[in-house]
This record gives structure tokens, C-alpha cells and sequence, in this order.
């Protein structure tokens, strides 16, 4: 037996107990093998710290079928590429027609042969390696190309603080929290990550808002407040519309944090899940900053008054659910406030001076 082979974790998916023993007798001698009889559980095993290599995937099961697990695991950047192959008894071409375009690698129609499944599962896990590898060979090439990007969009972001901020830390400091929250939240790496580098730019739309409303230090009036709601829309139309993913993150946050969790934020109006997961986090790590930080209108809130505030907000102006990963990181966000506070040289650190 090949003991590398043996590494390779299956993930096999499917309600009916006969089906996963059928598998499971035809894998469990070369890989490891796990199991999932619905389709939560199946995503919950792909969202886990240890996730498997290549995923069997029934169609019709109660709940979340097949189609759209297979939907939900290529939209998440953590997720996306793990191998699914539909083993199923929807055999007419349409179907396999539509289980390809969700992102499946393969279609196996049962009752399976397990000389072709063990085929498939083969070919597929050699392809899944080399990817994986010259994945990783592009990543270290490409290294200092991503840190540049980066540098790029913090200052970006730093050009819209200059505007309204003393001196630019918000940023740094509210990106440490996006990544502290997401990461409580659930969110994987590869998210986390995207929204730390994302998140700088949520403010890149103060650019176009004139000074004297922008750095007004009364009662915005009802025509100057109107201007104002135009920044998220600016700031997505400067990041604009590109196939980089992280430029598409940064645009979607930009115009979707101030949106309300009742639906009475702005510019569209959103309300619940309709607000993507990232914006909503930067909503709140934005909040949380701007409370305890002195503005040109307002004094510095203490934290107490700010967890409370965002507390009693929670299911209007924010996702209930992030309340509590919030708190459990609160401790780590005062470190980082502490940091970067106003009063220390941290954009010298960070090469953003």
C-alpha cells in the first residue's frame, strides 16, 4: 500500500447509510475517509480546521442537497477549491450539465463501480496536488508583488483619512479588528486575510467629499448629510469593477458598510443577509474605532459606553451574531487600540508614513 496515498482525506456525502458503506468499502483501504449524512454537516466538515482533500458528493438529500453545497463551498474563498465529485442517480445530461457548472470536477453515476471510483478519486486528488503545488510555487513568486498590492491599498485608505483623521491610524487599527472579529466569527484563513487587506479602503470615498462638510465640526444639515451618503458609492466607483478578487472584496465593503442590519442604512438600503458578512463586520470594528477615538465633532467615548452602545444596537444597526465574537476578542482589540493609538508613531512602523 502507498502510505502517501493514505494521507488523502475523503469527505463522503450522502443520507442514505447503505451508500456511504458502499464507498467507504471501496476507499477507506487507500485514504481516510469521513462522513457526512446531510448536507450541513458536510459543510461544516469543509469549514473545519481540518478539511478533507477531495469531496463525494450525493445530489438529492433533504435539507441542503448536493447542488447546493456544492454552490456554498465555491463561493468561500476556504473552500472553493477542494474537488467535489457528484456520485448520484441523476443520470440525464442535464444534470450533469448543471453539477459542472456549480464547480464539480467529475460526475459518477451510481450504482457506482468502484474500479471507476477509485479511478476518478485517483486522478482527481494527482490533479488537487499539482495544483496545489504550483499554487504555492506562484504564491512565493508572486510574494513581493502581493506585499506591494498591499502597500497600495492602505494608502489608498490613508488618502481618505488624511482628509478627516489626525493621523490615519483608524485604519490600522480598525483592519486588526475586522481580522480579530472575522476570525472569532468563524470566518477561515483565507478570509480573515481578505478582509484584513480589503478593509483599508472603506472610507476611499471621503475623497470626493468636500472639506467643508467633511471636516465640519457641528450638525451636518439635511443637504450636507445627503453628500455625505454618497461616499460609499464613490469609493466604489474608484476601486471600480475588476476580476481581482481582492479589489472586488475592497469594492464591496466600501459600499456596503454602512448598510443597517434593519435595513435602515444606506446606500441601499440592505437588511440582514443581505449585507454581505464582511461589510458587516467592518461596520462594527468601524463603529467600535470611531466611538473611542476623538472626532472634529465629537469627544472620545470610553469603551464601556461604546460596548454598550454597540450592544443595544445589536438586530438594528448590527448582525446580532457578531455581538458575541466581538466581545471574546475585546481584550485583543484594546491591545491593538493601545498600540496604535493616536498618540504613537504606528504608520511609521507600518511603513504607511
Amino acid at each position: 500500500m502507498n502510505t502517501s496515498i493514505k494521507q488523502s482525506t475523503i469527505l463522503l456525502v450522502d443520507d442514505v447509510a447503505d451508500n456511504i458503506d458502499i464507498l467507504s468499502a471501496v476507499l477507506s483501504p487507500y485514504y481516510r475517509t469521513r462522513v457526512a449524512l446531510n448536507g450541513e454537516k458536510a459543510l461544516d466538515i469543509a469549514n473545519s480546521t481540518n478539511p478533507p482533500d477531495l469531496i463525494l458528493l450525493d445530489v438529492m438529500m433533504p435539507g441542503v442537497d448536493g447542488y447546493d453545497v456544492c454552490r456554498q463551498l465555491k463561493a468561500n474563498p476556504d473552500t472553493r477549491d477542494i474537488p467535489v465529485i457528484f456520485v448520484t442517480a441523476m443520470s440525464e445530461m442535464e444534470d450533469e450539465k448543471l453539477g459542472l457548472e456549480l464547480g464539480a470536477v467529475d460526475y459518477i453515476t451510481k450504482p457506482v463501480s468502484p474500479a471507476i471510483v477509485l479511478a476518478r478519486v485517483r486522478t482527481h486528488l494527482a490533479l488537487y496536488d499539482q495544483n496545489r503545488e504550483l499554487a504555492r510555487q506562484v504564491y512565493d513568486r508572486t510574494a513581493e508583488l502581493l506585499n506591494t498590492r498591499q502597500q497600495i491599498i492602505r494608502r489608498l485608505g490613508r488618502a481618505a483619512e488624511f482628509r478627516d483623521n489626525e493621523t490615519g491610524n483608524h485604519i490600522i487599527r480598525m483592519s486588526h479588528f475586522c481580522r480579530l472579529i472575522a476570525a472569532a466569527a468563524g470566518l477561515g484563513e483565507k478570509s480573515v486575510e481578505m478582509l484584513y487587506n480589503a478593509s483599508p479602503m472603506h472610507d476611499l470615498g471621503k475623497i470626493g467629499i468636500p472639506d467643508h462638510i467633511l471636516l465640519k465640526q457641528g450638525k451636518l444639515d439635511d443637504n450636507e448629510w445627503a453628500i455625505m451618503r454618497r461616499h460609499p458609492e464613490i469609493g466604489a466607483d474608484i476601486i471600480g469593477q475588476h476580476s481581482d478578487e481582492l479589489l472586488q472584496t475592497a469594492r464591496m465593503i466600501a459600499l456596503c458598510h454602512h448598510e443597517k442590519w434593519d435595513g435602515s442604512g444606506y446606500p441601499a438600503g440592505l437588511k440582514g443577509e443581505e449585507i454581505p458578512l464582511m461589510a458587516r463586520i467592518v461596520a462594527l470594528a468601524d463603529v467600535f474605532d470611531a466611538l473611542t477615538t476623538v472626532r472634529p465633532y465629537k469627544r472620545a467615548w470610553s469603551v464601556e459606553e461604546a460596548v454598550s452602545f454597540i450592544e443595544s444596537q445589536a438586530g438594528s444597526h448590527f448582525d446580532p451574531a457578531l455581538i458575541e465574537p466581538f466581545q471574546r476578542v475585546l481584550p485583543d482589540i484594546l491591545r491593538i487600540r493601545e498600540e496604535f493609538s493616536e498618540s504613537r508613531g504606528a504608520l511609521e512602523d507600518h511603513g504607511l508614513s
